[in-house]
């Protein structure tokens, strides 16, 4: 069978996700996947006779002091689709994948060029990402409280993102109830080091930021006293660097893993496959999510709500000590979560993937999306 993957490339998690995936399918499949930003590199070593990845222009957005800076990443997809040929470049892509390879169907991790490729082409998509849970459940007014405008918008624009797919597969470690047809519920997929990784306590905190110029935190990381060890701030480090008892560290999987694994606990933002490795590794999170990302905020408040960590605003000196405070009772909390590796995703893939074979492709109306 043929697959077109796309992978959208603003932040890691979705190449994360989509290497384990991509790793799976191409043992049975030919793919090409599409993918802009860091996560082309990411993916690009999976390249075989089998599987090929193509780079392409995607939007990207503007992070300071832990927030979306709205005209500045304006400014940015602007230069970067007008000015350093962005469009064109997709346009090119576009007609050479046409040309070479014919797919049979489409996955989508949250992409929109491979989904316009499907729907202009009239190829099925089965839509595979975390983010189709804010438009296909129902979520709580406690979770939704002082962030409703937020998450109207969201859900709009995640509505309009992929409309009308085959199926939607929703990653998540938290269950609301599905209100939309076509869709199903699954564990966060998960890396091979992480499924591997035996979780113990260690004494230092794992801190990772999407950010790198929240000085504020570093600070109160500092007056902790314990040892951090921090990923995502100093970004492009060979080798890490100490600063007393902060300790920045370079990009390295295996590295990020067992510090996580045995981290005494985390903090994050509320990037979502993170928030997952660390609940299935039971490690307790204080989450404060980018602001102005509703995803971020939903994830981070149902990660308080299953008592698995502590969802704030910011980190600030009172919140580290409540978290530090309370982490024997989020463990406890966390030895109730399991799941089966990624077994319920392949599986519920492989039935949707044996669907399209059979010619059973998605209704054209997208009205119920």
């Amino acid at each position: 069978m043929r697959i077109l993957y796309g992978v959208v490339g603003e932040g890691m998690g979705h190449a994360i996700r989509s290497r384990v995936v991509l790793d799976e399918l191409s043992r049975r499949h030919e793919i090409e996947v599409v993918v802009s930003g860091r996560a082309h590199a990411y993916l690009k070593s999976l390249e075989s006779e089998r599987l090929g990845v193509n780079r392409i222009w995607g939007l990207s957005l503007v992070y300071e002091d832990n927030q979306v800076r709205n005209f500045r990443t304006l400014l940015a997809n602007l230069k970067g689709a007008l000015v350093e040929g962005g469009w064109p470049e997709n346009i090119r892509a576009f007609f050479d994948l046409a040309e070479r390879f014919r797919p049979d169907v489409v996955v989508s991790d949250f992409e929109s060029w491979s989904y316009l490729f499907a729907r202009m082409n009239g190829i099925p998509v089965i839509s595979l990402d975390n983010q189709q849970i804010v438009a296909r459940c129902d979520l709580p007014p406690e979770v939704l409280a002082g962030h409703e405008a937020e998450a109207q918008l969201t859900r709009a624009i995640v509505k309009a993102k992929l409309p009308g797919c085959l199926h939607y597969l929703v990653t998540t470690f938290f269950h609301p109830p599905v209100v939309k047809p076509r869709t199903t519920l699954v564990p966060p997929i998960l890396r091979p080091l992480v499924l591997s990784a035996r979780p113990e306590e260690g004494e230092h905190l794992l801190v990772y930021q999407t950010s790198t110029s929240d000085a504020a935190l570093l600070d109160r990381l500092r007056a902790t006293g314990l040892e951090c060890r921090i990923y995502g701030v100093r970004r492009g480090i060979q080798a890490e660097e100490r600063d007393g008892n902060l300790r920045f560290m370079p990009f390295s999987d295996e590295g990020f893993v067992d510090d996580l694994r045995s981290a005494r606990g985390v903090v994050a933002n509320g990037g979502f496959t993170l928030l997952g490795e660390s609940v299935y590794l039971r490690r307790p999170l204080l989450s404060v999510p980018i602001r102005k990302q509703f995803e971020q905020v939903l994830n981070a408040r149902y990660l308080q709500k299953e008592g698995y960590g502590i969802a704030a605003e910011e980190a600030t000196g009172e919140v580290l000590e409540e978290f530090l405070e309370r982490l024997p009772d989020l463990r406890r909390n966390l030895d109730g979560y399991h799941q089966d590796g990624n077994r319920a995703l392949f599986s519920r893939l492989d039935e949707l993937l044996a669907a399209v074979e059979r010619g059973e492709r998605a209704p054209d109306d997208p009205s119920d999306s």
